[in-house]
């Protein structure tokens, strides 16, 4: 039997799930964020699901602290696992990283980026945002009350200038601002919410 991407049927568009996950956790006690326990699995393993569960095909992940811990106690099977030398840096070198795993775009159309540290969102909230492809230029963010938020999905057409701009602690977020006309924001406060485990405080949304 023919795979769905080899068939004759017309195919959807190829939208890649990208995990960054590389964070150390320095306001948790240096505490690798990936290996938070949630429903009794690490961390890193209910954002995969997430992914893939809202649609994302293939799921790519970006470690950086405690990486090959990571590799060893979380179950990664089926992911592209990319590690970041440089994760002390901030979220801009995984963003840099784990669009640089996906390039050439071949057959992936789209990256929907989601962070380790939000497990408020869920497989709907994801597969809202990835409806919400047009075309290889798209740009899409998930929203609360207006507000953008994650996940987001970049058009393969955009990886190297979100690469180019992608520095420090910011990830995409002067990219997003100087093309902020372009985007599409897709309400998901009904279904997800987007907070985020930085402080020991925060630890009360896991379960």
């Amino acid at each position: 039997m023919p795979s769905s991407r080899t068939s004759s049927a017309p195919q959807g568009p190829a939208v890649a799930g990208l995990l960054l996950a590389a964070g150390g956790g320095r306001r948790l006690g240096g505490r690798p964020k990936a290996l938070l326990e949630h429903h009794g699995r690490p961390l890193v393993e209910y954002a995969v699901r997430v992914l893939r569960e809202g649609g994302c095909d293939p799921v790519h992940v970006v470690l950086g602290a405690a990486a090959d811990r990571v590799r060893r106690e979380a179950d990664l099977s089926g992911c592209v696992v990319r590690d970041n030398p440089d994760w002390e840096e901030g979220m801009g070198s995984s963003l840099r990283v784990g669009l640089s795993s996906l390039a050439p775009p071949g057959p992936v159309d789209a990256a929907l980026v989601l962070l380790v540290d939000q497990p408020g969102i869920g497989a709907e909230a994801v597969a809202r945002v990835r409806a919400a492809y047009r075309s290889r230029a798209s740009l899409v963010a998930a929203a609360y009350g207006g507000r953008r938020g994650h996940p987001v999905l970049f058009g393969a057409d955009r990886w190297a200038r979100i690469a180019e701009s992608a520095v420090g602690d910011r990830g995409a977020r002067s990219y997003l601002a100087a093309h902020a006309d372009d985007i599409t924001l897709v309400e998901c406060a009904d279904v997800a919410e987007a907070y985020d485990i930085d402080t020991p405080e925060d630890l009360r949304h896991l379960r």
